[in-house]
């Protein structure tokens, strides 16, 4: 998935792909770290009050990771500070992702969870999906929930544990009960479900309970 793609899925709304769903809202500031000591200057007052926010945008990989937002709860300064449903929610490039998260009611459980580890397909990858087919998992999780296909397609999305990028590599159970392969490093990373194979756009992203890594497709579960 080229950058300029990514870049452009962050102008795409919850209202993308003429989903009739609204979703309560269920967040990159760039790291300009001074190579010199001295630049404590007023310019620097937000991140010398956020030592938590600055290591937040350190630790990411990815080339795509330029194309978050710089500033505002949907950085990686803002979504440090949020669960991983809500810090999603504040972030444009996973407007698709939060509106069948919020379809599927599926919100609170992953805010409420201990440690998580979400790979989250950004806009364009949703786009792929045709849209009456996408409007119909949409229209089935609002009626089954939790127990919907959508539901089981997001939580195949989703591990019970929080991995840093050296932790994450290998063989992983899903909250869905099945199995993600994911290999490489931050030099590039793939998950593969056996059937799909995505790759890591921007990786080890911290919110308050999970850790994020965005792909350029979504892992359908289905063999």
């Amino acid at each position: 998935m080229k950058l300029n793609q990514f870049r452009r899925a962050a102008g795409i709304t919850s209202v993308a792909l003429a989903l009739s769903v609204s979703l309560a809202a269920c967040g990159n500031e760039d790291d300009e770290t001074a190579s010199s000591s001295d630049s404590s200057s007023s310019s620097s007052s937000d991140m010398e009050s956020s030592p938590a926010a600055e290591g937040a945008q350190a630790q990411t990989f990815g080339d795509a990771c330029s194309a978050v937002p710089t500033s505002g709860p949907g950085s990686f300064d803002g979504m440090v500070k949020d669960p991983v449903a809500t810090a999603a929610s504040n972030n444009p490039i996973l407007s698709t992702l939060v509106t069948a998260v919020g379809a599927a009611g599926l919100g609170d459980t992953l805010n409420g969870a201990p440690a998580l580890t979400v790979f989250a397909p950004f806009n364009d990858a949703f786009a792929a999906i045709p849209e009456a087919d996408l409007n119909a998992l949409i229209e089935g999780a609002k009626k089954d929930g939790a127990k919907s296909d959508l539901a089981k397609i997001l939580t195949h999305h989703v591990l019970g544990e929080n991995d840093d990028p050296a932790a994450v590599v290998g063989e992983k159970d899903t909250l869905a009960g099945d199995k993600l392969t994911i290999e490489g490093d931050e030099n590039g990373m793939t998950v593969s479900d056996g059937t799909v194979t995505a790759n890591v756009l921007c990786g080890n992203i911290p919110t308050a309970n999970a850790t994020v890594y965005v792909i350029d497709k979504v892992l359908t579960g289905v063999k």
